[in-house]
C-alpha cells in the first residue's frame, strides 16, 4: 500500500480539554441521574416518560460525546459525524428552550438541573465542535442526516401521544391546539433545524480553517485517496 492510500492519522485534541470533558460529562450523569432519584418514590413518575423527553435523550448523548471523547478522543469520520449530530440535537434543545419552553413545567423543578441541561451543556458541546473541529470536511448532505434522530423522534411522540394520552411539550400535543395548528409548526420547527444543522456544520468549516490552517486542503486529500470525502468546496 502506497502513501497516498494509506488512512490519515489525526492528532488528537490537548488532554486540558479532554479533561474539561470529563467534567462536563460528570455533571451531566449527575443531572440526569438526580431526577428519578429524586422522584423513585413518586406515584405519578414515569422512566418511560422521563426518557421520552427529547432534552434528556441529547444530554444522554452528549455525556456518551464527552465521556469517548475524554478517554478515546477518536478522530475517524463516523465519530465526527456522531459528535456533529450531538452537537445539533444540542443546540436545538437549548433554542427550543429558550424560545418555547422557558416558562413551561418540563419536570426539571431544580434550577441547576435545569440551567445545566437546557444551557450549560449545550453551550459546552458547542463550544467543544468549535474549539476541536473535525479535521477531516463534512458536507451538507452528511448535515443532513444528523435529522434522522429528531424526526424519528417526532414520529415517535406523535404515535406514543395517543396511547398513553401524554406528550413531552405543548408544542407536539395536538390536544392543546390541534392537529392542523401543530403540523404547521412542526413544518416551521423542522426547517429551523434545517438551517440549526447547516449552521452547526458552517462554524465547524469555519472553525477547521482558523485552527488548522493549511493542513485541512492537504487532509482533505487524502480523504479523497482513502474514499472518506465525497466532495471539496
Amino acid at each position: 500500500m502506497t502513501a497516498a492510500t494509506e488512512t490519515p492519522v489525526y492528532p488528537h485534541t490537548n488532554p486540558i480539554w479532554r479533561v474539561l470533558r470529563l467534567v462536563f460529562a460528570g455533571l451531566g450523569i449527575l443531572a440526569l441521574v438526580w431526577i428519578p432519584l429524586r422522584n423513585i418514590d413518586s406515584e405519578t413518575f414515569s422512566t418511560t416518560n422521563y426518557f421520552s423527553y427529547f432534552t434528556i435523550l441529547s444530554n444522554v448523548l452528549t455525556v456518551i460525546v464527552f465521556l469517548v471523547g475524554a478517554f478515546a478522543d477518536p478522530q475517524s469520520r463516523n465519530w465526527q459525524l456522531f459528535r456533529g449530530a450531538t452537537t445539533v440535537y444540542m443546540v436545538i434543545t437549548g433554542i427550543i428552550y429558550a424560545v418555547l419552553l422557558a416558562n413551561v413545567d418540563v419536570m426539571l423543578q431544580d434550577k441547576w438541573i435545569n440551567v445545566l441541561l437546557h444551557e450549560i451543556l449545550p453551550l459546552v458541546i458547542f463550544l467543544d465542535w468549535l474549539i476541536n473541529p473535525p479535521r477531516m470536511r463534512i458536507t451538507d448532505r452528511q448535515s443532513m442526516t444528523w435529522l434522522t434522530f429528531p424526526v424519528v423522534y417526532g414520529v415517535y411522540t406523535l404515535v406514543r401521544g395517543p396511547i398513553v394520552d401524554w406528550y413531552p411539550y405543548p408544542f407536539i400535543d395536538p390536544r392543546v391546539q390541534g392537529y392542523l395548528q401543530m403540523s404547521i409548526g412542526l413544518v416551521v420547527l423542522l426547517l429551523a433545524m434545517v438551517l440549526m444543522s447547516f449552521a452547526v456544520n458552517a462554524a465547524g468549516r469555519l472553525a477547521q480553517r482558523w485552527r488548522y490552517g493549511g493542513t485541512e486542503r492537504r487532509m482533505a486529500a487524502e480523504g479523497i485517496a482513502t474514499g472518506e470525502s465525497e466532495e471539496m468546496a
